[in-house]
């Protein structure tokens, strides 16, 4: 834990979207001592896991800023999975409209641009950002290997041109992830996510692609180099594990201190069952 920031935190708010990180940061605040204040978005996060929390749509900004306030919050987090709204059915309440346009404009500049501009908008009403990682530390993907799947060199050079693929197409803010086989380039992440893509590759010819019998490839999780690290780090969890043995991949590999584990045990028991393996590359050694 970064002791040092923590400390001056008085009240956290935060921010849940869909996933299981919400409550890894619920668990990590309560262990450190700092104060919590949970507001679920609907249509998002699940009501029966937060029963602790108010729950607001997100075009409801006018409301949720005013429950912060009166809470007496200081930092807000924002942590899971909140997909880019539809904004010709999006129904902002006063403070939301004042923003629209803005968000509109935000977003077609990419998902980063969005999330920068949502994040300005809190710090303008006065709070500070606090990041998933400042609060659970241990969650960071470590460097060299989490399981004891070995790496082959043909690997490697599969990671290495990944991650030059990631950087290039995170530079357009397109997205996080990459899937090279044997040096071929498989499939490039958009709007669809982790999963869908790896659902592409499943389709795939099987000349170009390993299986489960036979697996090849790897999937690699890139931050974007542009990105504000303070939300949406590439994440690694069970499900990444399946559908990347489903892919008929040999492994997943993402920049160590810059990706998050969840439910690390089980992904390393998975990954081991399943033959894949799961590294931490050293950003600084690209």
């Amino acid at each position: 834990m970064h002791a040092s920031v923590l400390e001056t935190i008085l009240n956290i708010g935060l921010i849940a979207g869909a996933g299981k990180l919400p409550k890894h940061i619920i668990t990590a605040a309560k262990e450190s001592g700092c104060e919590l204040f949970v507001i679920g978005i609907k249509n998002f996060a699940n009501k029966s896991e937060y029963p602790e929390a108010q729950f607001y749509h997100a075009s409801e900004f006018g409301k949720i800023l005013k429950i912060l306030k009166n809470n007496n919050v200081t930092d807000v987090c924002f942590a899971g999975v909140i997909k880019r709204p539809d904004f010709s059915s999006f129904k902002p309440d006063l403070k939301g409209i004042m923003h629209l346009k803005g968000l509109i404009n935000a977003s077609k500049r990419g998902d980063d641009s969005l999330m920068r501009y949502i994040m300005n908008l809190f710090e303008k009403e006065g709070f500070g950002i606090v990041s998933p990682q400042v609060l659970c530390k241990d969650l960071l993907l470590p460097e060299g290997s989490l399981n004891s799947t070995p790496i082959s060199d043909a690997h490697k050079l599969d990671i290495d041109k990944g991650i030059s693929i990631a950087q290039i197409i995170g530079s357009y803010d397109i997205g996080q992830s990459v899937v090279v086989c044997n040096g071929l380039v498989l499939a490039l992440e958009a709007q669809e996510g982790t999963d869908l893509m790896l659902e592409r590759v499943s389709k795939l010819p099987r000349e170009i692609r390993g299986d489960i019998q036979n697996p090849k490839g790897v999937l690699v999780k890139v931050v974007k180099p542009s990105q504000d690290t303070r939300i949406d780090l590439p994440t690694i969890g069970p499900e990444t594990i399946k559908r990347a043995s489903e892919a008929g991949l040999s492994g997943v590999a993402g920049i160590s201190g810059k990706t998050l584990i969840l439910e690390r045990t089980n992904v390393i028991k998975l990954a081991d069952q399943l033959g894949l393996f799961v590294v931490g590359i050293n950003s600084r050694e690209k």
